[in-house]
């Protein structure tokens, strides 16, 4: 099976949730931008990509996955396109719809985040909304991040005790391709607001005990040693502006 991403070549982003699961499964497949421009990489591939002429999967943005002859766009429906094909969920129907409905609430959550370093417009640098972004950084860390980590701490919960104490993963016994994204968000978090993060850190300890045991894992401990994990950087989704960690 053909596995080709499409995502830009410098930060980790929203195309880290997909590049998680294909290095958790051992997939193999090709980060086409991080190729060398002679052989059809850059961000170039990108633009070639979104500009394919028309059917209703014409991507608009990246992340785009090529999967054999489908081409897939956003985080949440390339994971659950992908997610049965490499064992990332189990095969039941109520199982599947679990995880896709758990990953659109981290798409909501990732918008909230890239939304308190640029809240006016993704088209203006954050020096030109400095301002606008200091609030709703404020709003983010004392309302919002606790409310989205707080539903993500109650979905471990319950289901550690629905499998009696044995199910320490956001569907149960089994890891999925949720419990990578949820690595990643509290990843980013850690880097982009250490100081609110810490200050939730006992209310939070099912999902810090998940980033440890995903961290752990054989292949994701490989990548995240390797080159090809980008590290965090101020063009990415979890930016560290210490203003906005006060």
């Amino acid at each position: 099976m053909k596995l080709n991403l499409y995502y830009w070549p410098s930060i980790q982003g929203r195309g880290e949730f997909v590049r998680l699961a294909l290095e958790d499964a051992g997939a193999r497949y090709v980060d086409v931008a991080r190729l060398p421009k002679k052989q059809g990489g850059g961000a170039e591939a990108l633009f070639a990509i979104m500009g394919r002429p028309g059917s209703p999967l014409r991507p608009f943005a990246p992340p785009i996955l090529e999967v054999g002859k489908l081409v897939v766009a956003h985080t949440a429906n390339i994971l659950q396109v992908i997610g049965p094909r490499l064992g990332l969920v189990p095969d039941d129907e109520r199982s599947r719809v679990a995880a896709h409905q758990l990953q659109l609430s981290v798409t909501d959550f990732v918008a909230e985040v890239h939304d308190t370093h640029h809240p006016i417009a993704t088209n203006l640098y954050y020096e030109d909304q400095k301002v606008e972004a200091r609030a709703r950084s404020k709003l983010f860390t004392k309302q919002r991040m606790a409310k989205y980590l707080g539903y993500f701490e109650s979905v471990l919960a319950a289901n550690r005790a629905n499998a009696k104490g044995k199910g320490p993963y956001a569907l149960g016994r089994t890891s999925t391709y949720v419990d990578l994204s949820l690595f990643q968000v509290v990843e980013g978090l850690t880097y982009a607001f250490p100081k609110a993060l810490r200050r939730l850190d006992k209310d939070i300890p099912l999902l810090l005990a998940l980033r440890a045991r995903v961290a752990a894992r054989p292949r994701i401990a490989a990548y995240l040693a390797s080159e090809r994990r980008i590290p965090f950087n101020e063009d990415g989704i979890f930016r560290r502006y210490p203003e906005l960690d006060p």
